[in-house]
């Protein structure tokens, strides 16, 4: 009789649950209205509305997922990072990489 492997990281740990999950439904609400503006723009191109309302609802909408990707970040660095320097210090040189990486790929934008 065989059991599951319980899922591992890549330091062998459990996984621990996402930062963000105090502030999941929160986030969930977010990208549901989000999904519901970009319904609109399609909706907006469909109907031929005039360049600059479509742009203006783009802008919008940018802007939204930029406010919930900082949502997520913020999470990140309050849990995942914090919880690994605290916890963890030899594995909390890893976390800082990863967020300044994280970063470096956001600002790109």
């Amino acid at each position: 009789m065989t059991t599951a492997a319980t899922p591992r990281d890549a330091h062998g740990q459990p996984p621990q649950a996402p930062g963000y999950t105090g502030h999941k439904a929160d986030h969930l609400d977010r990208l549901n209205k989000i999904e519901g503006q970009i319904r609109g723009i399609s909706r907006m191109v469909t109907d031929d509305r005039y360049c600059i309302d479509v742009l203006t609802q783009i802008t919008a909408a940018t802007r939204a997922l930029q406010e919930v990707a900082l949502g997520l970040l913020d999470d990140h660095v309050r849990v995942c990072v914090t919880d690994t320097a605290r916890t963890d210090p030899t594995h909390a040189e890893e976390k800082y990489t990863e967020l300044n990486e994280t970063l470096r790929r956001a600002l790109r934008l």
